[in-house]
């Protein structure tokens, strides 16, 4: 899920291989875009350019990024490793987070290599990142299995831990259990989808608790993806029972004013 220009992109996993676009205003369906070859079940991502009025998909079956525009033309590129989280950073470049590596690879819109960070050794999994104002990077790393859940600013060089929240997986306050995904604001305020504790936390600009935005009581099922409407101040949650077996799924969007 992502938006672009007051309209929802929306990939759901059902087999199929459309993007389904719906009006921010009225939630409306407005049309459908095809996406020849996509694989929803293994798609791990989505996020927008404005500059280029354009949407990427991340797709884990062909390691590879799908670049859609506006009008429904497409493209893609290969990332060459097991890819997760996107983002764009202010030079309109795409932040690809590839989790088994511990690299952070940035590529121009049309899929050429500018350069990849490998990440410190504990830092384990990297799910999603996001370059900063200052170029620094906001990632969110960890699942249960591992010994540390948390959310880290990383040096512009991806070498040093500047501030990080979390520590130990856990439920209390300032735990983790799977930070999966991550949204900053115009002033760098971080919002982490905390997916087994399912609830959504806010985080200063230096990685300081502030808040919980949503609570275990607003979802029926698990929160794994965000998309921060700035305009707006709308922040989406997409909640979700999936069986990834089967590809069969339940799933709606929460909204939520921040």
């Amino acid at each position: 899920m992502t938006s672009l220009a007051g309209e929802l992109y929306l990939l759901r996993c059902k087999g199929r291989d459309q993007v389904e676009v719906y009006d921010v205003i009225s939630y409306r369906l407005l049309r459908c875009l095809t996406v020849p070859d996509i694989h929803s079940v293994y798609i791990r991502d989505m996020t927008s350019c404005i500059h280029y009025r354009c949407v990427y998909i991340a797709d884990l079956y062909c390691e590879c990024v799908h670049r859609l525009d506006a009008q429904g033309a497409f493209t893609r590129w290969a990332v060459n490793d097991e890819l997760c989280g996107l983002s764009v950073n202010t030079a309109h470049n795409v932040i690809v987070t590839c989790p088994h590596v511990r690299k952070i690879k940035e590529f121009s819109s049309d899929g050429d290599l500018l350069r990849q960070l490998t990440l410190p050794d504990d830092v384990i999994r990297p799910w999603h990142a996001i370059q900063t104002h200052s170029d620094q990077f906001i990632v969110s790393h960890g699942v249960s299995s591992d010994p540390v859940n948390r959310v880290c600013m990383m040096s512009a060089d991806g070498r040093h831990i500047v501030h990080s929240h979390g520590g130990q997986r856990g439920s209390d306050t300032g735990q983790y259990d799977w930070p999966w995904h991550l949204a900053v604001d115009d002033n760098e305020f971080v919002f982490v989808v905390d997916k087994y504790n399912r609830r959504v936390t806010l985080l200063s600009p230096t990685l300081q608790y502030v808040r919980q935005v949503v609570s275990p009581d607003q979802l029926k099922w698990e929160p794994d993806r965000l998309c921060l409407d700035t305009q707006r101040r709308l922040l989406y949650i997409t909640d979700n029972d999936l069986d990834f077996k089967s590809c069969k799924s339940l799933g709606r969007v929460v909204v939520v004013r921040v």
